[in-house]
């Protein structure tokens, strides 16, 4: 088993923690990553997607067993964020990988500042009923195209709206194995699938951590999660930058 292999499983386990406990930033760590190590976008995000097609899985079962999933939250983003997928992803297969990398970096920097914003936010709270249609859709397009962002754009947006933290996090990961499957069966019928070493490995390490993220979200302290997951998603980029315009 080769030190690359072992990294993808620790990115994949560390990942989904953050995303079971926070319903976000699985795919945004796990492309920060590996924009950062020189792969280009469209591999980054067709590889994270195929792999969160086993780990999103794995944490719908679990948030399903734990209770954290409102249905009506989940039906109304289930249609409309599986097309946004299947169109995101296949805007990113025709676009040039390496012209658009700073772009993809840029907007996770974006996403990063979003979580950081939503840490420090207090908000009343409220069930959510309304425009959650749209906020599925673009949610799942930006998602696909950037590798990440589900999480952060649907679920914070539902947070800043003031709906139920657990139930927030439950639904939005119940949602998410949709979206992935879909963004990853167009990805395989626009470009193909390869680079298993990455998919294999950050699918093993984040449907060993599922269960664990969805117990997690009952007890973890959430503002400083955010805080690190946000920082985090910001210095990657700004490396992935760095690299891109020769600063490092």
């Amino acid at each position: 088993m080769s030190l690359d292999f072992l990294g993808y499983v620790l990115v994949g386990i560390l990942a989904q923690l953050v995303d079971g406990a926070l319903g976000m930033a699985y795919g945004l760590t796990a492309s920060s990553l590996l924009l950062g190590m020189g792969v280009p976008p469209v591999v980054a995000s067709a590889t994270v997607h195929a792999a969160e097609c086993f780990t999103t899985g794995a944490s719908a079962v679990s948030h399903h067993a734990f209770g954290n999933i409102d249905k009506t939250l989940f039906k109304k983003l289930l249609l409309p964020g599986m097309l946004g997928a299947a169109l995101g992803a296949a805007l990113l297969s025709t676009l040039p990988g390496e012209a658009l990398k700073p772009w993809i970096a840029g907007y996770l920097i974006l996403m990063g500042v979003v979580v950081l914003i939503k840490a420090f936010a207090e908000f009343p709270p409220r069930r959510v009923t309304t425009r959650l249609q749209p906020l599925g859709f673009f949610g799942a397009m930006l998602d696909a195209m950037g590798g990440g962002g589900w999480g952060p754009i649907v679920a914070s947006t539902l947070l800043a709206r003031g709906n139920e933290f657990r139930i927030t996090v439950g639904s939005v990961n119940a949602v998410e194995f949709f979206v992935t499957l879909t963004a990853s069966i167009t990805f395989i019928l626009t470009i193909g699938l390869g680079h298993w070493q990455v998919i294999l490995g950050l699918a093993l390490g984040g449907v060993v951590a599922a269960p664990f993220g969805a117990w997690l979200v009952r007890r973890v302290p959430v503002k400083p999660m955010m805080m690190l997951v946000g920082l985090l998603i910001i210095g990657l980029s700004l490396r992935t930058l760095a690299i891109h315009f020769g600063f490092a």
